[in-house]
């Protein structure tokens, strides 16, 4: 009898950790089961679990595991890490650009390399030549559609404006860039020729030989805009050996710069760039898809978060393969409060949401006063009840 009671008592310590502890229990209990027909949750507080559902299950996570690859990042690069592009002359006034991976290589850092080179007293280029050889990718992120979607984005190691082209279609066929710091190219005609009139954000990697062909206009446009002489064919070929670099353009933005916009804009280009250097970085280059899940998974060991409890395939959430359970991102999003205010702000707390095609989720920080109470939010359903489930979660706070 005694051994009853205590077990009982046990059960009912266990219920209050993992449950809102109040008389309307059983009725937060019924209103998850008309929320949540696949899906798992955790809402933490004061160092301790408030409410828990499906907590050690593995769920496919979608965009908020770009939380995991931001933190990762700034731990493996360093928040002050800057990317670097080399540059190399030739006696003939050839040109090499060696990529070390820079997801901010835009028109304007393009402009800055070559307004550099000038005043260094560069006066002519001819051949352009892109060395994208830092990094080895035997194919496309997983979960990429090859859609002309921004998303669907490919990685390289030397990528202009993100491997997008924008751009405006006139009703009467002429195609401009929609930007003013980018010049109208080549490539944007070519590849808007099909497109409804309107404005269009598109993706030039279906063909992987659009990426060095963009980069390449890039730097020709801008060279002629600057007033620097030569022509020639654009060709991808590696460095010489033994060249030494007559210039090294470090990038204007740092990582903690590039963080928030990462998980603002969840650009999932970015998010890929920085999940390979982080590979790159730790076990060397060429940078591969398995070195930067390598490098991931030791960093989340780091933070006592197992195998068995997390399997990443890319950094940026697009993959269906993507697996964690919410226990371990709750232990993810401990880690990650110094960086809380990196999230976008809504409703007064701080949140990253995830979306595929049955799969909604929300991670983040519900503030209650002046303190932070971490959350997450994953469902793999039909229905997406992910703002009622923290809404209620909140309702819940002790």
């Amino acid at each position: 009898m005694h051994f009853c009671s205590f077990l009982l008592l046990a059960s009912l310590i266990v219920l209050s950790l993992n449950h809102p502890a109040d008389a309307g229990s059983i009725a937060f209990n019924q209103q998850v089961d008309t929320l949540v027909d696949n899906g798992g949750f955790v809402l933490s507080g004061n160092n301790h679990i408030v409410a828990e559902h499906n907590a050690e299950k593995l769920f496919i996570p979608a965009s908020i595991l770009k939380i995991a690859t931001s933190l990762a990042s700034l731990s493996i690069l360093g928040p002050e890490y800057r990317f670097r592009t080399e540059l190399y002359l030739t006696n003939n006034n050839d040109l090499y650009i060696k990529g070390s991976g820079d997801p901010y290589l835009t028109s304007e850092e393009v402009r800055l390399i070559l307004s550099t080179l000038k005043e260094k007293g560069v006066t002519t280029i001819n051949t352009i030549f892109l060395d994208d050889t830092a990094f080895q990718l035997d194919s496309r992120s997983n979960g990429s559609l090859q859609s002309l979607n921004p998303y669907d984005a490919s990685n390289s190691a030397l990528a202009v404006n993100f491997n997008t082209i924008n751009i405006i279609r006139g009703h009467e066929g002429s195609i401009l860039s929609a930007e003013p710091q980018t010049p109208t190219l080549p490539i944007m005609k070519s590849l808007g020729a099909y497109l409804a009139p309107g404005t269009h954000r598109i993706n030039i990697t279906q063909d992987h030989e659009n990426i060095s062909i963009h980069t390449g206009e890039l730097f020709r446009a801008i060279q002629q805009e600057l007033g620097i002489a030569g022509s020639g064919p654009i060709a991808s070929q590696a460095i010489p050996e033994n060249a030494s670099p007559f210039h090294t353009h470090i990038s204007s933005k740092n990582l903690q710069e590039i963080i928030p916009s990462l998980l603002l804009y969840s650009n999932n280009f970015v998010a890929n760039q920085l999940f390979l250097t982080c590979g790159m970085k730790t076990y060397g280059s060429p940078a591969t898809w398995a070195k930067g899940q390598s490098a991931i998974k030791t960093f989340m060991h780091s933070l006592g978060i197992s195998d068995s409890e997390f399997h990443i395939i890319e950094g940026s959430g697009l993959s269906p393969e993507n697996r964690i359970t919410a226990r371990a991102m709750i232990d993810l999003l401990n880690a990650f409060k110094p960086y809380s205010h990196t999230l976008t702000k809504s409703h007064g707390n701080f949140v990253k949401s995830g979306t595929l095609t049955g799969v909604y989720s929300y991670a983040g920080y519900v503030m209650e006063e002046n303190r932070k109470h971490s959350f997450v939010i994953m469902l793999n359903q039909k229905r997406n009840t992910r703002l009622q489930l923290l809404e209620l979660l909140q309702k819940n706070l002790p």
